[in-house]
């Protein structure tokens, strides 16, 4: 059984959960450091772009607020399109276990998301690629074959990925209670239907999909938060 790390759910801004992933790929690449799993969320909100949108969005987003704070804009080390960071859930997976192509890859890693929110009580497929996907600036308005869709076809977890090699970064966006005039303010457009029951904690949602990633992935987790060396090298990689 392999040994993964598992970083305990974290609070922070953009800027630092995008440095903290790419260097987890680094030290993963190039230091030996084992696969791994965590989940956080954005404070104060953002919206992520994808590496490859360069300035392909809508000019507004450079001038929203969100309870009286500008909203930054962060890029990912991944691709994809523009997610709205708020009311969300993320999680992240590196790992070089799996194997197979960039889809292949996503599919496998996207099980463990699916088996957990099963048990959450929220049955999940895999959605149909649409072609005006890479023309749209909303990560959320369209589903691609590597995200995550509802049985009404909404979509509910959209996903990124960076492969280098057999070394696998992806992490998304789960929607759990977006804030829907911010969400319109900012797409132009109302968010997906919630279908997350509102009794369920962020903590359990955590805490079961967990479980379902130990199962599916035939590992065991060592639960260790990131140290104060750490994150002072992952600071470092955000001032460059």
């Amino acid at each position: 059984m392999n040994k993964w790390r598992f970083i305990p759910l974290m609070k922070g801004d953009g800027k630092l959960h995008m440095a903290i992933d790419e260097w987890l790929l680094i030290q993963h690449q190039k230091y030996n450091h084992p696969s791994t799993l965590r989940f956080y969320t954005w404070n104060p909100p953002a919206i992520s772009l994808g590496v490859s949108q360069k300035r392909h969005f809508p000019s507004h987003w450079q001038n929203l607020t969100y309870q009286g704070k500008p909203i930054d804009l962060v890029k990912r080390p991944s691709g994809g399109r523009g997610v709205l960071h708020q009311g969300d859930l993320t999680y992240m997976v590196i790992t070089s276990h799996l194997d197979g192509n960039l889809d292949q890859v996503y599919r496998q890693i996207c099980q463990f998301l699916i088996l957990g929110w099963q048990k959450l009580g929220v049955d999940l497929q895999f959605g149909q690629p649409e072609r005006q996907y890479l023309h749209s600036a909303n990560c959320f308005k369209l589903a691609t074959n590597a995200d995550l869709v509802d049985r009404a076809g909404n979509k509910f977890i959209g996903s990124s990925q960076l492969k280098k090699g057999k070394f696998t970064l992806q992490h998304g966006s789960m929607l759990l209670k977006p804030d829907k005039e911010l969400f319109q303010k900012v797409f132009n457009t109302v968010p997906p239907k919630t279908i997350l029951s509102s009794s369920i904690c962020l903590e359990s949602i955590v805490n079961i999909l967990t479980k379902s990633a130990e199962d599916y992935f035939n590992c065991q987790f060592e639960i260790q938060p990131l140290s104060p060396q750490e994150l002072n090298q992952i600071q470092k990689m955000i001032t460059l």
